[in-house]
């Protein structure tokens, strides 16, 4: 049993300003964790598992929650910033662990972001009543990816604040959906028993079905993992981030469960599937020529835009970081001279973007925004398999203040479900999903390697001088902030 104890670390622990309060946090974890999964992912989830798409959001909300008591005691017991790099760090002390696991993260934003391309291209053609095909649906993708890059290069600052109102317009469309589904519903213009019907494909098991769309509707969940990098920044972490961080993800559960159950109610299963804009078509089925279904595609696209914009300044940072520190190759930590903006990284990590989208969407049996979004809950779920991990490893270290406790069994259950989320035998994920995130990690690693090999080249005056490999790793996992 979880527990959470009443003293908290001491706040004079940091340099940075405490100014978040429990409604600031909470904002901010539902402002995370709402977004691109299920404005565009519904349809797919509904694919694998018929009308009873509600089920893996659910499933996916059990597994998150099971890897968030492990996420808690963590911070609680180390309140800094830099997540999973930090805490993989302190448990093992393997630089190239640490670097993978870092990495990890950041391909996880890039793919995140190419994700909610997708779908912001999806949803302006709806938006604009335009018939867009594949090619101009990539086009405009790789477009907005461009659009990110320049916003990114000029330097943007996100406040908490800001947060709130990004919140409160992505939770608006969503209200928007679940209150016209339900009264929809109650006029009777609306099929309710679709909603406990199981229809998994041909080939596939129910468990199997059931883990596939968990797979993709993980994808959903994740955002609550990022909030650990604003511990530093929280007022008493130890003592509020228990009750903040589960109700956060309680309440996303709640509005993603209900948003599933209208869409399979008021949309058969075979307009759901392969669709990119799922929930305008369920607001236009249940409420044809309101006006709302014709806002609500640029609800979602800015909701999807915002997260599209964070995930690439995650990654460009945190690539920035790495080198910085000289775990990457150097020409990645070049700044702009004007901006003062990682230049590189945000270059780089933008071709590594905009190569995702070309290659998904010239794959002509992928669902595009399936893939993109299946491979980030694969690279998130191998992290947070490790965390659950990390937690029980760093039992034997002791801190001066109470924290949170996960206990044994959880974080136990919270590996062996991530890591059924992963392999491919039982998660039924597409092989593209492994591909992508095969390639991405290859790409990693040669850097890596390059840099590590040049590095002992050069001889030890100049790793005297910039580090040993070793605490470059450690300060890159340290100061790098990891964030989905």
């Amino acid at each position: 049993m979880a527990t959470t104890t009443p003293t908290a670390a001491p706040d004079g622990d940091t340099e940075l300003k405490r100014v978040i309060g429990p409604k600031l946090l909470l904002l901010f974890i539902v402002g995370d964790i709402l977004g691109t999964g299920v404005y565009a992912l519904t349809g797919q989830v509904a694919a694998e598992v018929g009308g009873a798409a509600w089920v893996p959001f659910l499933v996916a909300f059990g597994v998150a929650l099971l890897t968030a008591f492990s996420y808690l005691e963590l911070v609680t017991k180390y309140p800094q910033t830099a997540g999973a790099a930090l805490y993989v760090h302190k448990a093992f002390g393997i630089h190239f662990v640490t670097f993978i696991v870092t990495f990890v993260v950041m391909c996880s934003g890039i793919t995140s972001a190419s994700t909610a391309s997708r779908a912001f291209a999806a949803n302006l053609g709806v938006g604009f009543g335009l018939e867009l095909p594949n090619g101009v649906v990539m086009l405009i993708a790789m477009l907005f990816m461009l659009l990110v890059m320049a916003v990114n290069f000029r330097g943007v600052s996100e406040s908490v604040k800001t947060n709130v109102v990004l919140t409160l317009v992505e939770l608006s469309g969503l209200v928007m959906v679940i209150l016209i589904g339900f009264w929809a519903i109650a006029g009777g213009n609306a099929d309710f028993s679709r909603v406990v019907l199981f229809e998994s494909p041909s080939d596939k098991s129910l468990l199997l079905s059931i883990s596939a769309a968990t797979s993709l509707a993980f994808f959903a969940m994740v955002g609550f993992e990022d909030s650990v990098n604003m511990a530093e920044e929280t007022k008493d972490p130890s003592r509020i981030f228990p009750k903040v961080m589960l109700t956060g993800l309680s309440i996303t559960a709640v509005i993603y469960v209900l948003v599933g159950i209208v869409a399979v109610a008021i949309v058969p299963v075979g307009q759901l599937a392969d669709n990119e804009t799922p929930l305008v078509t369920v607001v236009n089925t249940a409420a044809p020529g309101f006006p709302i279904g014709a806002l609500l595609p640029f609800i979602s696209m800015f909701a999807v835009a915002n997260s599209a914009l964070i995930n690439m300044m995650m990654a460009s940072r945190l690539l920035y970081g790495m080198s910085k520190q000289g775990v990457l190759p150097g020409f990645l930590s070049k700044v702009s001279p004007t901006r003062r903006t990682p230049s590189a990284a945000i270059v780089f990590t933008t071709l590594l973007s905009l190569a995702l989208i070309g290659w998904v969407s010239l794959s002509p049996e992928s669902p595009i925004v399936a893939v993109l979004g299946g491979t980030t809950s694969l690279l998130l779920l191998a992290v947070f398999a490790v965390v659950n991990v990390v937690v029980l490893v760093l039992r034997k270290d002791r801190v001066e203040h109470k924290h949170f406790r996960a206990g044994v069994v959880v974080p136990l259950i919270g590996v062996v479900a991530c890591v059924w989320l992963v392999l491919p035998v039982s998660s039924g994920r597409a092989v593209e999903q492994y591909q992508i995130a095969g390639g991405l990690l290859a790409i990693g690693i040669v850097l890596w390697a390059v840099t590590w090999f040049s590095r002992r080249r050069r001889g030890s005056a100049e790793v005297g001088s910039s580090g040993s490999a070793e605490t470059a790793s450690e300060s890159a996992s340290a100061e790098a902030s990891p964030e989905r």
